[in-house]
């Protein structure tokens, strides 16, 4: 499993990765770096702010709600429109990690050792972050 985040302008600051039987929400910790004011999740993030590693760090917490909670819930309704919103952040933030499947061709990971997928992926990362910051670099 391959986690990573990135920030507004689309660069990748932070990477993990874990063995696939690790459920997300246990590399949250690692990925922040302390100077976040909004931490934006999908819904397997709900329950990051009970972590005892995260007790101590004061961000917004914007977390998806699940689905399961959602669905319930009548449409055209103040939640359904912020949950909207967090959904297009989280597009957004997405965008660089379709690089690296689409342009990359890591759509599937080869089992070859955690260790060497997480070298090709911090790679990956790292000619990501290239592409997308050479409209920065070139201005």
């Amino acid at each position: 499993m391959h986690i990573g985040t990135a920030d507004t302008l689309g660069l990748i600051h932070s990477l993990d990765t874990t063995a696939a039987n690790k459920h997300d929400i246990t590399a949250t910790g690692k990925l922040l770096h302390g100077k976040e004011k909004r931490v934006w999740g999908d819904s397997g993030c709900t329950g990051a702010e009970k972590r005892e590693e995260l007790k101590s760090k004061d961000v917004e917490r914007l977390i998806a709600e699940k689905h399961s909670r959602l669905k319930h819930r009548p449409r055209r309704t103040e939640s359904r429109k912020v949950e909207k919103i967090k959904a297009q952040v989280r597009a957004k933030v997405e965008h660089p990690f379709r690089h690296i499947k689409n342009i990359f061709g890591y759509s599937k990971v080869r089992y070859r050792g955690l260790e060497k997928n997480s070298q090709r992926l911090f790679l990956l990362a790292g000619f990501t972050n290239l592409l997308i910051g050479k409209k920065y670099l070139l201005a």
